[in-house]
């Protein structure tokens, strides 16, 4: 079956029918029972008629997939009177004999029974069809059909409520993993700062003297521990919430912000250079502090983890409707296994000893690009590991 027919709600309602064992089986007893030569189960909507199972003995053309024209089906009378139709002899059925669907199909002789969820729902038809007049009106025929239609419905109904259940354990499993993994980082990561504040605190009881020295140190772990707790908030708000919230600058000058972060990296890394590269042809609407929070974000990484005594370079340019922004650096090229975990939260690879944070960084800036309507990228070879945001640039 060709992946374009499994794309939509129309493509998982066919191979939920092809996932149900018992329904070959059904058009087989059903062709056999009655002596027709065709039997399917249909999707019907208002506006759609699609086979999705489908017993063919008379070359009548239709597979999984395939699609007629519902206002030329029966079952579209079926989906609106939530009855069933059975027709033995076309061209002496008193209602249906001058009816152009079966003129058109060369019907001898049809029977439709709806199929009708558990909820309530109408999902579409099982049928049956035949170019010979078929005795059809038995009470055997009738209640097996019947009884095919309830199966079916029972069937779907029951795979997709194990679906839904199986996907709500996948994300429970999910979620508790990364609560515990939360709980066990963060826990970590705040006890050096805190610890720092207490004895700081302990020490300038003792010693107030000595408070031009300790005070700066307790004001720089106290910045560290409300870092962290932004990481986290913003964690909160892109995976367990609705998502990060934008703040959208009317004048569209993102360049400021952005030197505005290298000035500030590049003050507490003196002895490295960072090469700045800006053409912006066009105004760029977004917000401006969550861009700036991305480029420190990339530009720390890449401080941190490239060779001492190389640059860094930052590109941005807004040309032709787009915004991009770069960081890249030399150094040892990102594991190709590791490259489709970076943008998960908490993963922080090789920790070193200068690596501070709680592995959120690159999550947090793959979701202020996805908030941006854009994509945050990576490549990495021998010559340059390069991090590259594109996004509309929306003024």
């Amino acid at each position: 079956m060709h992946q374009a027919l499994l794309n939509g709600g129309i493509g998982r309602d066919i191979e939920a029918v092809l996932n149900v064992p018992a329904v070959p089986t059904i058009l087989d007893v059903a062709c056999a029972t009655t002596g027709m030569g065709f039997a399917v189960v249909a999707r019907v909507t208002a506006d759609r008629w699609i086979a999705c199972g489908v017993r063919d003995d008379i070359g009548f053309g239709l597979r999984p997939g395939g699609e007629l024209k519902v206002e030329t089906t029966i079952c579209h009378e079926v989906r609106q009177h939530r009855e069933a139709v059975i027709i033995e002899d076309v061209s002496q059925d008193a209602v249906y004999r001058s009816h152009p669907t079966l003129a058109m199909y060369g019907f001898g002789s049809y029977i439709s029974v709806p199929i009708l969820m558990p909820d309530g729902r109408f999902f579409g038809t099982l049928c049956a069809i035949d170019p010979k007049p078929r005795k059809l009106r038995t009470p055997e025929i009738i209640g097996s059909f019947k009884l095919f239609a309830e199966l079916i419905a029972f069937h779907l109904d029951a795979n997709a409520r194990l679906a839904q259940t199986e996907a709500t354990l996948a994300h429970e499993r999910e979620f508790s993993e990364l609560r515990e993994q939360f709980i066990a980082v963060l826990g970590h990561d705040l006890r050096n700062p805190l610890a720092a504040v207490s004895a700081g605190v302990t020490l300038l009881s003792r010693k107030p003297n000595r408070a031009a020295e300790i005070a700066p140190r307790i004001e720089s772990s106290i910045a560290r521990m409300s870092g962290l707790i932004d990481d986290v908030m913003d964690f909160a708000r892109g995976r367990l919430g609705s998502g990060l919230i934008l703040q959208q600058d009317a004048d569209g000058a993102v360049e400021p912000a952005l030197r505005q972060v290298v000035h500030e990296l590049q003050s507490t890394h003196p002895d490295r250079s960072v090469i700045l590269g800006f053409v912006f042809d066009q105004p760029v609407r977004c917000d401006q502090a969550r861009i700036a929070q991305l480029l420190s974000n990339l530009l720390a990484n890449a401080l941190t983890y490239s060779p001492a005594g190389t640059p860094v370079s930052v590109t941005a340019s807004s040309r032709h409707g787009w915004f991009n922004l770069s960081v890249a650096n030399t150094g040892e090229p990102i594991p190709a296994a590791t490259i489709p975990m970076l943008f998960q939260p908490f993963f922080r690879g090789a920790v070193r000893a200068s690596q501070q944070g709680l592995g959120l960084g690159l999550y947090i800036a793959s979701e202020i690009a996805r908030a941006h309507g854009g994509q945050l990228s990576v490549t990495s070879t021998n010559v340059e590991t390069r991090f590259t945001l594109r996004m509309p640039a929306g003024a």
